[in-house]
Order: structure tokens, then sequence, then C-alpha cells
């Protein structure tokens, strides 16, 4: 089989001011395949709450919604976070029945496994969303999951609502649980080893929890945890996980903010826990390019994986959506993350916050231009690869594990624009009948675009229209 480079381009709205060269609308620059950032292992998205919603589906439907999420023609993604739910008070005595109805909807209505602490577990519970990962585990066998809550069982909490505290900056799961919730999480987990085979890498015991976002009568299930208080629940969590006999560990804070994360990286260093965490989660929601590289030197020397677990943005159209890839460009080329996580696989009343959207009552669904925009990235960048640098900050490289396939991925909202890219560090270049190139724009889906290549020595130049993204296969 023949050697190949990848170039995937994708162009954006950011400045080109202070990179390469920059002439007009024509940009040059040069890939460096010599310096590895980080070792890529994979795409993926949380399974919260679309898959609760979809796991109703008939069998036909759930088949091919899997297949287009997980196939290596598809979206490629091999990396899946299971919601552990804690189950709001099946009396409601102190919160209003479906809260969640007013916000997020009753697909964020979570359940939970148990309704008091005396009660057994009710394995029979979460039936969809298990039905969409055991699809998952049989369709991807190299699938990658981790467990993770949003807020521990209302009879463990304050005020009794699993979406927060009446005081919304308040601490909700009640220090007396600590042990109990530990318990919970970690049965949660070998219930699913010992009865699905289904051993989660990691166990995320919280969800942006030094934030006001989580109060009761809230939109979705939601915890604050101050600093203090996460160190202190790892410190309980830590050996009751350990003692279990799983090989999972746990993972830490997924904080909305890059900077709210390296403010807890540093405090769980302080406090000498970084020895009970073996992954590092954070959100991008709130991000500097500053603050991510701050974050991955934190993690880079203490010699702990880097996730980024959660993220997503509004917009409108393809704009929205390129936005949307800008940021998972910032994010792979400073965050330098091992893994990249979307929130939603589907969602019903947009085209942004998902590559899919369906109705989960009458279950129709469609791809929407987000999924062709994440897949010229997903399907080519594979697990395995190698993220290189290049003088563009609106651009992607990756290299293959055999160091035969380079990906590039490149950004712009702006008019059509010409990118020349220096490949001189790399030995030949192939006849461009040997080139193969697909774009997505606001009117093609993965198209060939072979006519905007061209090769001329060590000089690759691709023409590429305003708001659009180009993916190159080039033989060597």
């Amino acid at each position: 089989m023949k050697k190949a480079i990848i170039i995937a381009i994708a162009l954006a709205a950011a400045t080109t001011k202070g990179y390469a060269q920059h002439s007009g609308d024509t940009l040059r620059y040069t890939v460096n395949p010599q310096h590895v950032q980080q070792h890529f292992q994979g795409w993926g998205v949380s399974l919260c709450w679309w898959a609760a919603q979809c796991g109703k589906w008939s069998d036909d439907k759930i088949d091919e919604i899997i297949t287009w999420l997980v196939s290596p023609t598809g979206l490629n993604y091999s990396h899946f976070r299971y919601n552990i739910g804690g189950g709001d008070d099946p009396q409601n005595r102190h919160c209003h029945q479906h809260h969640m109805r007013r916000g997020k909807g009753l697909r964020a209505e979570m359940e939970g496994f148990k309704d008091f602490t005396s009660d057994e577990y009710h394995w029979e519970r979460d039936a969809a969303q298990r039905k969409i990962m055991l699809k998952i585990k049989e369709k991807r066998p190299d699938a990658v999951f981790e467990a993770f809550s949003n807020s521990c069982p209302y009879y463990m909490t304050y005020s009794g609502c699993v979406s927060g505290n009446a005081v919304a900056t308040a601490d909700n799961l009640r220090p007396e649980y600590y042990d109990e919730f530990a318990h919970y999480l970690v049965n949660v987990c070998k219930h699913y080893k010992d009865v699905y085979d289904i051993e989660f890498k990691t166990l995320e015991p919280f969800n942006e929890p030094n934030t006001d976002y989580w109060y009761a009568n809230g939109t979705q299930e939601g915890c604050h945890f101050d600093y203090n208080s996460q160190i202190a629940f790892i410190r309980v969590l830590a050996p009751i996980l350990r003692q279990s006999g799983l090989s999972t560990v746990i993972s830490a804070s997924d904080e909305t903010s890059v900077a709210h994360s390296t403010e807890g990286f540093r405090l769980y260093k302080d406090a000498g826990i970084l020895p009970m965490i073996g992954q590092w989660n954070t959100h991008t929601y709130s991000a500097t390019n500053a603050d991510r590289t701050r974050l991955a030197q934190l993690t880079h020397e203490a010699g702990i994986p880097l996730w980024m677990s959660e993220t997503g943005d509004g917009g409108f159209g393809i704009r929205g959506n390129l936005k949307l890839a800008q940021r998972l460009i910032n994010d792979m080329r400073h965050l330098q993350p091992q893994a990249w996580i979307d929130w939603q696989y589907m969602e019903e009343d947009n085209d942004q916050w998902c590559t899919v959207r369906g109705n989960f009552k009458n279950q129709s669904y469609a791809k929407v231009k987000n999924y062709y925009v994440r897949q010229q990235c997903s399907r080519f960048i594979k697990g395995g690869y190698g993220i290189v640098t290049t003088d563009c900050p609106q651009t992607l490289a990756a290299v293959s594990a055999q160091r035969d396939t380079l990906v590039l991925v490149v950004v712009n909202q702006r008019r059509k624009t010409v990118h020349q890219i220096d490949l001189s560090p790399f030995t030949t270049l192939p006849h461009l009948g040997n080139i193969r190139a697909y774009r997505t724009s606001a009117t093609e889906n993965l198209a060939d675009a072979i006519a905007s290549v061209k090769t001329d020595d060590k000089i690759l130049t691709l023409t590429l229209p305003a708001q659009s993204i180009t993916t190159l296969v080039i033989p060597i």
C-alpha cells in the first residue's frame, strides 16, 4: 500500500498578523514534521444527554446513527463520556417537578441508581444511555469510555435537589456523604465491568464544579465544589477506587474555564494529591492561548495525560461551525490534549452544538454542516498521530505513527485566500495526479477539490474559497 501525506485545510477568521509571510490574500508558511508536541489518541463526544433519548429509538435507527458516529469513514470518534446520573427526588419534596424543562428540557433529567441510602441499586435504570454505549462498544471495539458525574443523588445534598444548592456558590454534597458518594460512583463502574465488560478508563467526579452555574430548581444536574472540597473528596475517592480492583483512574476537574483549571491544578499540586489523579480534564468554553499553554506545561511537567473533555459554541451556519473549528485548532496547538471531546452529538433545535440534528420524539434525524466540518479533521487525523508545529496559527498539523502521513488543518471566514506551504522538510512531493482533495463549504460536503491544488518543487499551493475547509491526501 502506498504511503501518504494527508493535508486537511480549513480557513477561519483569525488575524494573519505575526506569523510567516503575509502578502495580500496569500499566506506563506512552513510545516515542521520533526517537532512532535503531543501524541493524539482520538476524538470523542459525551453521551449526556442525547444517548438517553436516542437509546429509546428503533434498533435500525440506533445502528445508523452510531455508524455515522464511529465509522472510520464517518466521524471516526473513539472516546466517549458516560454520565452517571444522580437522580432527583421522586417525590419532589425540595424542588419543582420537571424543573429542568425550563432550560435544557426533559432530556436533562437523568435517572439515579438509588433513591435513598439503604435502597438497593436499580440497575435496570438508565437503559437508553446504556444501550447506546453498548452499541458503540459493538461497532467500535477499541472505544475508550470515561464515567463522569454532574451531581450526587438528591438525598446526599444540602438542598435535596440535584441541580445545586439554594446558593449557587455553595457546595451541595454534604461532607458526611463523601464516602457514600464515592462508593456510589465506584459501584456503578464495577457494575459495568462485571456485567457488560466495559471498564472505564477514567472516573470524573466533578463537572464545572467551581462555578455559580448550579442552583436548586435549575436546568440540569450540577454540583458546586470549591477547591478545598474537591481536594477533600479526591482523598476519599482515591483509596476506594484503588481497592475496587478496577484499572480505572481518577480524572479531574472539568472546569469550564482553562484559567480555573490551571488554578485548580496548582492547588491540587500544593495539596499533594496529584499522585491520586490519573488524567487531567478541562473544558474550553473560556480560554486564551496563553491559558492553554500554561496548563499544557503544568500537565506535561507532572506527567499527567490531558483531555479537552467538553466544548461547544453557538453561531449561525457555517460561520459558527468554523468558529468552533478555530477553537479546536487553538486547543490542539496550545493546550495539546491527547483527546478532544465534543459536548453533544445530536440536538433538536440548532445546527451548531451538534453534528446531527434530530427530533427525539419522532425519531427523525439528519447530518448538518457541522458534521462535515468536523469530519474533515476527525476522519483524517487519527488516533496515534503526532501533532506537529507550523508557522501559521490557523493551522493544525499531524503526522502518522509510521511517519508517512501528514495532516494540516487551516481556517478563514474572509475572502478567497491562497496558501503557499513550504514542505521542504519532507524528502519528496508526489505528482499532482496522485493527490486527492476534499472540501466542505457552504455549498459542498466533502466534495472533490483537486482543482484547488498545485505543486512546484517543495511548495504546495492551495486556493481556498471563503468559509471553507479542505482535506488533501497526498501519496508519496
